[in-house]
């Protein structure tokens, strides 16, 4: 009686050292993938916040362009102030108005003081630029107290410039007298960046 002998197969197992290359492998491909996906959220993340932070800015320059060429000469007495503390330009601008963007409300019972100006946190050691509104006189409502309104939140410094026309020249305070500048220049420094934020905002309206 004769019994066939199977043939061997020529198919193998996998050894444990190609076991180990192939998740060391696979492990070196996870990880690759893992941080350029981390890499492109951080990137998404950063954009988001840039494109936040710029909207508030001209956010303000628009709040303030659309105000300013509001304004009656003799009645805002607009007048500019240079202030520094620390090595920091901290510089104000003051004007006179009633109700409307620059009080940031439609019902004022008076005129106001508003006061564009650098104010320290209550709670930290950053700075924000923002707006101070203070009644001129009592009004029918009773005794209302000075308010702040913060307009953007952790800001480096504040420099303010003016041009005047009769000189001009650019001048690092404007005096009042009746008079508006033609032109504010506004740098606000940005902790997110080396270079201040700049705008120069017209006081008289332009045909384009």
């Amino acid at each position: 009686m004769f019994i066939a002998r199977h043939k061997a197969s020529n198919r193998r197992g996998f050894t444990l050292l190609e076991v180990m290359l192939a998740v060391a492998i696979l492990g070196m491909m996870s990880l690759a993938i893992f941080r350029f996906v981390q890499a492109n959220l951080t990137a998404l993340s950063l954009s988001s916040e840039t494109v936040a932070a710029d909207a508030q800015y001209d956010g303000l320059r628009d709040l303030l362009t659309a105000h300013w060429q509001s304004l009656s000469p003799t009645r805002a007495a607009m007048i500019g102030e240079v202030f520094k503390l620390s090595d920091r330009e901290r510089d104000e601008i003051k004007w006179n108005c009633g109700a409307g963007p620059g009080m940031l409300t439609r019902y004022a019972p008076t005129d106001f003081t508003v006061t564009l100006r650098l104010e320290p946190e209550k709670k930290g050691d950053h700075l924000d630029l923002g707006l101070s509104r203070k009644p001129q006189k009592a009004s029918d409502l009773g005794e209302v107290n000075e308010s702040w309104v913060p307009l953007i939140k952790n800001v480096t410094s504040l420099q303010i410039s003016y041009f005047d026309s009769n000189t001009n020249t650019w001048l690092p305070k404007w005096p009042g007298g009746g008079r508006l500048p033609w032109l504010v220049k506004i740098e606000v420094g940005r902790p997110d960046s080396a270079v201040p934020w700049e705008t120069v905002i017209p006081l008289r309206r332009t045909p384009y």
